[in-house]
């Protein structure tokens, strides 16, 4: 699939787990972006000194998972109680805390990457955006951004529109070497530069957008709208959770 790997470009943007099948081995870096609400709750975790372990939403046994990593295990059911992929509900999580994390999407992402040996991982959302990107920008060259969606009743892809403004953040604030100007946008491909553009757009009204989207207004119809004031934070983390030894860590932390 040369035609659609998107060669001959430093920044790359694609959907889904195939695109990490057919673009991550191409590139230096891959960044997931899952805003509502996996690498949200991650950066939230990792940002309080967390160790999060991502975990298939339909794989084995998450109990027996979290047993074996001395990990707690956040609840599927936001309206449970307790940890979740709720970002509020890890907003006082104690330092230290390993903490299994199920999710359909990023965190399936997550595992499906680090199954099919890409190379270095990291998750981002709209709060932590600019600490990722600088991060990363400044230690590699080719960067692939995955959107990861939210599924149809029927298990396919639905295209998540904050998941492209996430993308589209990470994307416009990459610099090259850690210096202070952008990439050039020749670097950019057409799709990265789309999602660029788009978050650009969204950016003057982005807590409203978020809420009205058709994600966001399902959170707010279910009674979690505080985890969209969560996510709609942009730039308010340093956390750059990379995944390392099976789980997100603070980028540089070493690994079990």
């Amino acid at each position: 699939m040369t035609f659609a790997d998107q060669s001959g470009y430093a920044m790359r943007f694609e959907w889904g787990e195939a695109a990490i099948r057919h673009l991550a081995p191409h590139v230096d870096a891959v960044i997931i972006v899952d805003v509502l609400s996996f690498s949200t709750a991650t950066d939230v975790a990792v940002g309080r000194g967390g160790v999060v372990f991502p975990h298939r939403w339909k794989g084995d046994s998450a109990a027996e998972f979290a047993a074996r990593h001395g990990a707690l295990l956040a609840n599927r059911d936001r309206g449970a109680g307790g940890y979740s992929l709720s970002p509020a509900s890890l907003g006082a999580l104690p330092p230290g805390s390993r903490l299994v994390l199920p999710s359909p999407n990023g965190a399936t992402l997550s595992a499906f990457a680090q199954e099919g040996g890409a190379g270095a991982v990291f998750t981002a959302c709209l709060r932590n955006a600019p600490a990722v990107a600088a991060y990363v920008g400044a230690r590699y060259r080719r960067v692939l951004v995955v959107a990861a969606g939210e599924r149809w009743p029927d298990g396919t892809l639905r295209p998540a529109v904050e998941d492209l403004w996430g993308a589209g953040a990470v994307i416009s604030s990459l610099r090259p070497n850690g210096g202070p100007d952008s990439y050039p946008p020749e670097t950019h491909s057409p799709e990265a530069q789309a999602a660029a553009d788009a978050f650009l757009a969204a950016w003057p009204n982005l807590p409203e957008r978020l809420r009205e989207c058709s994600s966001g207004r399902e959170l707010r119809e279910r009674g979690f709208g505080e985890d969209l004031t969560w996510a709609a934070a942009f730039g308010v983390s340093g956390a750059v959770p990379q995944l390392r030894g099976g789980a997100y860590r603070s980028a540089g932390d070493p690994a079990d």
